[in-house]
C-alpha cells in the first residue's frame, strides 16, 4: 500500500489561477538521485524553459536537487492541474529516452504553495537558491 493512500484527495477542490505565484515541488519516483548527473537535470531545465517561452508560466526561480525540484512560477495560461502533468510527462519522456529506460519517473502528485497577494516573492526565491549548493539553479533577480 502506498505510504499516503489518500494523498490524491488533497487535490480535490484546489484552485489555481493565472497571474498568481506558486512554489511547486515534485519528487523523483522512489527518490532516485537521478539529477546528481547534471546533464539529466539540464533536460528538466529545458522543459522549464519551454514552459516559460511558450508563456505557460513566468518562471522566476528554480533549483533541481538530486531527487526533486522546487520551481517558483507565476501562472500565465494554464492551471497547476494542467501545467504539472505536462511538465512531468514531457520530462519523463526526455529523461527516460536519455537513460534508455521506460516507466515511472516522478512520484504521483506534487506539492504547491500559493503565494498570497501581500507576500513578497523574494523570500521564496531565497529559499530556492539557499538549498544545498547544486549546479542547477536560477532566479530572475540574479
Amino acid at each position: 500500500m502506498p505510504p499516503h493512500p489518500n494523498s490524491h484527495l488533497l487535490r480535490r477542490g484546489r484552485y489555481s489561477e493565472p497571474g498568481r505565484g506558486y512554489l511547486v515541488t515534485a519528487v523523483v519516483y522512489q527518490r532516485r538521485r537521478i539529477f546528481a548527473d547534471w546533464r539529466l537535470g539540464r533536460l528538466l531545465v529545458e522543459e522549464f524553459r519551454r514552459a516559460h517561452d511558450q508563456k505557460w508560466v513566468n518562471s522566476m526561480a528554480w533549483v533541481i536537487m538530486p531527487d526533486h525540484f522546487h520551481w517558483l512560477i507565476q501562472l500565465e495560461r494554464y492551471t497547476l492541474a494542467q501545467l504539472m502533468p505536462a511538465i512531468k510527462s514531457r520530462s519523463t519522456l526526455t529523461i527516460n529516452r536519455a537513460l534508455n529506460e521506460c516507466g515511472a519517473f516522478w512520484q504521483s502528485g506534487y506539492h504547491d504553495r500559493t503565494i498570497r497577494d501581500n507576500e513578497d516573492l523574494l523570500p521564496f526565491a531565497g529559499y530556492i537558491v539557499a538549498n544545498p549548493l547544486h549546479p542547477l539553479w536560477d532566479a530572475c533577480w540574479l
